[in-house]
């Protein structure tokens, strides 16, 4: 069985860092980054990954627009997305679950769990 591959989407190369070792170490997906919502949109219509984790809270295109402009496309519209947020307990949240996101990870998150949650939002 090949490994899953999910695309993570974020501007802060720190964190993407970290969330690429905590998904291949602790759930044994295959991790493309991207640093920008333009960026991650071309590599979800290539790569075709099975998920993506997007940064909401990015400059130029925002993840609300990426996530937007990727459920236009019908290429990627199928993709299942889950949200970093660093606003995680808004009223907002009502808003992404009827948008069709799958989940929504709060940053901080813990690194420890971070595997675990991405598989538990994509059930």
């Amino acid at each position: 069985m090949t490994a899953k591959q999910i695309l993570v989407i974020d501007d802060d190369s720190d964190i993407r860092k970290l969330i690429q070792t905590c998904l291949e170490i602790m759930g044994g997906w295959q991790v493309l980054t991207a640093k920008s919502g333009s960026e991650g949109l071309l590599l979800a219509q290539t790569a075709q990954p099975d998920a993506i984790l997007l940064d909401v809270m990015m400059p130029d295109m925002d993840g609300t627009v990426t996530f937007q402009k990727l459920q236009e496309n019908p290429i990627t519209k199928h993709i299942p997305v889950i949200l970093l947020t660093a606003r995680g307990r808004t009223a907002r949240q009502g808003l992404f679950i009827t948008l069709g996101i799958k989940g929504i990870i709060s940053k901080p998150f813990n690194s420890q769990k971070l595997a675990a949650q991405v598989e538990a939002a994509l059930v």
